[in-house]
């Protein structure tokens, strides 16, 4: 017990960053001042109490009018949890922890797309509709689009996709070489959808994130490369998501073109009905072929079964539908000007994040592919007042232990310093985000050889591990 008193003792010599408060748990009068400026060696820790994630916000029976019924587990989990908030029917607010979710997705499908070319751009939401009546898609599209006009009576639409934007962009550069080929143009931005019933959370809504890639080569048969590419880059990003992703079979739609697969994740709660060969690798969207069809077309043995998925990604062999139209071309390699061929790629951001909730979740609590967690490690000190309230010290030292051995996880290990709660309800409280690894600093961090209980999310193990042990374990997780 000296030993365990002589570390307390050093940890006391650091500021505490758990708030001061009074018996009635609201901040004392030291509150009142600026805290001391953080060393220039240690981050001031991230706490729990300052999150925003407002407990009105996250109760799934108010205000049925916005919220409309629960439909299914993501969406109900990502509230209960302050992840989103409803606005209006389709539309959210995402709430910090829900931004930092996105903005590491976004990373990961930057570093794929980017690995195979990819380049940046930004285009307008504000579309002319003069470019989709030149294409026909502005009365093809129906009530999809939202469409208004400006103060001049111009029609304009918000883009649910940029097939027309991007084709004139590019056929803007007059200087384009075969040299240059293949271009791909891609970006991640809010796209709008007028659903006519909204449901799902964020399957299924009005206002999304989408990444949508445009890609312009020399030949068809360079096309196919490039769209070969695009997929093979679509599954490595699932993977490393640690979600099982079937590629499909897709009809074109009204994005048109020659050839189309979607990228489904299989749920129960899906909208789109799979066939699925068992002897092959054969899928397809009941959409693309005739759905009462059982044998497979490709190995012509297997038995085709139905399945249902939710679509998370979707590509395009466009050819020359837009280039043609909007005069797309480059300069071939008689120096002569050829009409590119296109595709087009997308991939729902927001739809992979309610997706990957619904399929690897509890009904309890959330379970992230480990990339994309909002946090990676919530450290529980005890309770204020209990027997073994010395130990918050050494929850306060673990967290700032973490960040310097472990550069990776600064900014990822959160203190939940919200004291006057029980162990149970912050366990509780963290299951429900999601955190991937919840220390526990109780009884066993006071032993003479200190011990942290730690839980991982994605399976429920528990195991007591020595500091040592913790920094292997930690020392493991790979974030972006």
């Amino acid at each position: 017990m000296h030993r365990v008193l002589q570390r307390v003792s050093r940890g006391l010599r650091r500021p505490p960053i758990l708030p001061a408060r009074s018996r009635s748990g609201c901040a004392g009068p030291a509150a009142a001042f600026p805290a001391a400026a953080p060393s220039r060696r240690t981050k001031p820790a991230v706490l729990v109490s300052r999150l925003y994630q407002p407990s009105n916000l996250r109760d799934v029976g108010q205000d049925c009018r916005l919220q409309g019924e629960m439909t299914c587990k993501s969406q109900r989990l990502m509230q209960q949890a302050g992840l989103v908030h409803p606005s209006n029917p389709g539309c959210y607010y995402y709430l910090p922890a829900a931004v930092r979710s996105v903005e590491k997705l976004i990373r990961v499908i930057d570093q794929e797309m980017q690995g195979i070319g990819g380049q940046k751009l930004d285009m307008p939401s504000l579309c002319s509709a003069d470019l989709w009546k030149t294409s026909e898609r502005w009365d093809l599209m129906g009530k999809e689009l939202f469409r208004l006009k400006d103060r001049h009576g111009a029609d304009y639409c918000l883009g649910p996709t940029h097939e027309e934007a991007v084709t004139t962009l590019v056929a803007h550069q007059s200087t384009l070489s075969y040299r240059q080929l293949p271009l791909l143009l891609y970006q991640i931005t809010r796209k709008f959808r007028d659903e006519p019933k909204p449901k799902f959370g964020l399957l299924r809504g009005r206002e999304f994130y989408m990444k949508d890639m445009y890609s312009f080569d020399a030949s068809e048969e360079a096309a196919h490369q490039t769209y070969e590419a695009v997929c093979q880059a679509y599954t490595r990003l699932f993977a490393r998501l640690g979600l099982r992703c079937v590629q499909v079979q897709a009809d074109t739609g009204n994005i048109g073109g020659k050839l189309s697969h979607e990228f489904q994740l299989p749920a129960d709660i899906g909208e789109d009905r799979l066939l699925v060969c068992g002897s092959c690798s054969f899928s397809a969207n009941v959409e693309a072929m005739s759905s009462d069809r059982t044998d497979c077309p490709q190995c012509t043995t297997g038995t085709l079964v139905e399945s249902k998925g939710i679509e998370v990604g979707h590509t395009f062999y466009l050819g020359r539908k837009y280039s043609h139209i909007f005069k797309a071309t480059f300069s071939n390699a008689q120096n002569k000007p050829s009409v590119a061929e296109m595709g087009c790629y997308g991939l729902g951001v927001t739809r992979i994040l309610a997706a990957a909730i619904e399929v690897m979740s509890t009904e309890e609590g959330i379970r992230w592919p480990g990339l994309i967690a909002p946090y990676q490690v919530c450290v529980l000190p005890p309770k204020k007042g209990s027997k073994v309230d010395e130990a918050a010290i050494l929850a306060e030292e673990l967290v700032h232990s973490l960040g310097d051995a472990l550069p990776r996880l600064r900014g990822e290990v959160v203190l939940d310093d919200r004291t006057q709660m029980t162990i149970g309800k912050r366990l509780k409280d963290a299951s429900r985000l999601g955190y991937p690894y919840i220390v526990v600093v109780g009884q066993a961090a006071l032993e003479e050889t200190p011990r942290f209980e730690v839980i991982r999310q994605q399976t429920g193990e528990t195991t007591f591990l020595s500091k040592d042990g913790l920094l292997d374990l930690l020392g493991g997780v790979e974030t972006v």
